[in-house]
């Protein structure tokens, strides 16, 4: 189940003058992220960072992380991640912060508003040089084109003036699997949690998020959801995060950045152009 370790994926194209870097999930570990930085061949007057979602929480630095990210302006993307939208409910008072939270920082900073207004308004789901990046994963009869679609309607209900109470019933599990038919927040609870919390699904779409670990021990009847067979998605590369567990995967048509860079493994960013990887060991840049 495991991606290739290698040092690019097939067929690499030719890099072009204005690069992309994919970065994995940053967890409020801003020291990494500039140590990574400070070693890439990065312009940066030119070049793009994207960002695969959790930005924020249990890293050291939140507010610093949320801070720069914010601060690259348009040359940056993120798609929001599960931890993001977490701050965002906490934030709102709709759940209560954990133990392992490391977001008092923000929510103290004399820039909270603004910071949580430019968090809330970054999308789920970024489709742009022929790839495309979520936090989590798509369902297998998802295609491209619907997975785009329904992230824009998320989009709406937290970007409008009636956010607070979409924050508010969006935790939950159920429904587990997609339906057409679903209206209201049982639909959109579900794209979000397809877009930012999907691990396994079964062959019909049913979703599983209990299993954090490696997809070997996976409950009987599930997979991966990029490894479902016929998945509607698999004619375009999707870049994602979110299962550190995995390490790097490379597939012709599947990028997966989380490496664990909270968990002091490595933090890892890939030249869209080429696919060239950079990794960067997260415990020597903590100390």
């Amino acid at each position: 189940m495991r991606g290739s370790r290698s040092q690019r994926a097939s067929k690499p194209a030719r890099p072009a003058a204005i690069a992309t870097y994919a970065i994995g999930d940053i967890q409020g570990c801003q020291q990494p992220l500039e140590a990574l930085l400070s070693k890439l061949p990065f312009d940066a007057a030119e070049d793009r960072l994207w960002f695969v979602g959790d930005l924020v929480n249990r890293g050291p630095d939140s507010l610093e992380t949320l801070r720069f990210v914010r601060g690259l302006g348009e040359r940056a993307v993120c798609v929001l991640g599960n931890h993001d939208l977490h701050l965002l409910t906490v934030a709102g008072g709709h759940a209560r912060a954990h133990k392992d939270d490391t977001l008092d920082g923000i929510l103290d900073a004399p820039d909270c508003g603004e910071l949580l207004h430019w968090l809330r308004h970054r999308p789920l789901l970024h489709a742009a040089e022929g790839y495309v990046m979520v936090h989590a994963g798509l369902l297998p009869e998802w295609t491209v084109e619907r997975a785009a679609n329904l992230a824009t309607e998320v989009q709406a209900a937290l970007q409008g003036p009636d956010h607070q109470r979409f924050l508010a019933q969006l935790y939950g599990n159920q429904p587990d699997r997609w339906d057409d038919r679903l209206v209201g927040m049982d639909r959109l609870r579900t794209i979000v949690n397809v877009l930012t919390r999907l691990r396994l699904c079964t062959d019909s779409g049913q979703m599983e998020f209990k299993h954090k670990a490696d997809p070997a021990d996976a409950p009987a009847g599930y997979l991966p959801w990029f490894d479902i067979p016929g998945r509607m998605s698999r004619g375009t590369p999707i870049i994602f995060g979110h299962w550190s567990a995995l390490g790097l995967v490379l597939r012709e048509n599947l990028v997966g950045l989380d490496t664990g860079c909270l968990w002091g493994r490595t933090l890892t960013a890939m030249r869209l152009e080429d696919r060239k990887i950079f990794q960067l060991s997260c415990a020597e840049a903590a100390t």
